[in-house]
């Protein structure tokens, strides 16, 4: 099959012909017909997760799938061979990723049913990122009227993040520099959205809107002890880039350091209200299979929203 691989990290991720798997006990055979580049693939190909996790090499990158079921593994209940499935591939090491034209996943966990109306380019790119504002946001005490600050509000993550706290009755500030970014963000939601732009005098621009602080800051981006000084005292920090409570020792501040979660019953929450149209996933460019060394160039370059890659 055609993959998306490393022979070594640090590398530059190349489209090579590997062995197709084959699915374990519990696990399922997806064909993938979507699949999206994420952060987590950008560390991986730039080795900053040698030695944290096992790499198996050629290293198949990629988190997120959507696709049908192809084959079942010894006792695998509850799901049949056509089965429209998405999710995000969760295994203890690196090398069997979603960046190919099959993955083998675990039913255990973070494997779900397409709903319809949900189209499989969204649904490949929905899960990881998805999954992250999920969790950042369920980790905030956030409560309607409170104000949560979004920094870097134009990435897959924050782009989802933006749309969800919006909904949820907060205020929210995005980070977002004028022009594309900008009506990029603003762009997400019928909500208002109060922007500052990051390369600015950011706390001038934060303490125009909220006074007295912030409630809450949602970690994506930037220096996290500087958005934890625009927090109001008590005021909450969720971090999905390891932003730590001992980092901020000694303030009145509390940090969520925040580690995405994918479950079943996140993703068909999340999968349920983009199939509703109350949640849109926020793909901005798609690439064939071949090209996807060239969707990671342009995540690394600063593409806004989510990146999907076409795998069938």
């Amino acid at each position: 099959m055609r993959a998306v691989t490393l022979d070594t990290v640090p590398a530059t991720p190349a489209v090579t012909e590997v062995e197709t798997p084959r699915p374990e006990a519990g696990e399922l055979l997806v064909k993938v017909a979507a699949s999206s580049v994420n952060g987590f693939d950008i560390s991986t190909a730039a080795g900053y997760l040698e030695g944290m996790m096992g790499h198996r090499f050629p290293l198949v990158l990629g988190k997120d799938f959507a696709g049908t079921v192809e084959a079942l593994g010894e006792g695998v209940e509850g799901f049949a061979v056509g089965d429209a499935v998405f999710g995000v591939v969760m295994k203890p090491f690196l090398g069997t990723g979603s960046l190919a034209q099959y993955v083998t996943v675990s039913t255990a966990g973070a494997v779900a049913p397409i709903p319809d109306g949900l189209r499989v380019e969204d649904a490949g790119a929905l899960g990881l990122a998805g999954t992250a504002a999920q969790d950042s946001l369920n980790a905030l005490s956030r409560a309607e009227g409170g104000t949560v600050l979004i920094s870097g509000a134009t990435g897959g993550v924050g782009a989802l993040a933006v749309q969800i706290a919006a909904a949820s009755g907060v205020k929210v500030i995005a980070t977002a520099r004028p022009g594309a970014e900008a009506d990029f963000v603003t762009g997400l939601t019928k909500e208002q959205i109060h922007l500052v732009d990051f390369t600015g005098d950011l706390e001038a621009q934060v303490r125009a809107i909220a006074p007295d602080g912030v409630d809450a800051v949602l970690h994506l981006a930037g220096d996290g002890a500087q958005l934890a000084g625009l927090l109001r005292p008590g005021g909450e920090i969720a971090s999905t880039i390891g932003l730590t409570q001992d980092a901020l020792e000694g303030q009145d501040v509390t940090v969520h350091t925040v580690w995405a979660d994918p479950s079943t019953e996140t993703l068909t929450a999340l999968a349920e209200e983009v199939a509703s149209g109350a949640l849109r996933v926020p793909v901005t460019a798609t690439y064939p299979l071949e090209q996807a060394p060239q969707a990671f160039a342009a995540f690394a370059a600063g593409a806004l929203g989510k990146l999907a890659v076409t795998c069938a």
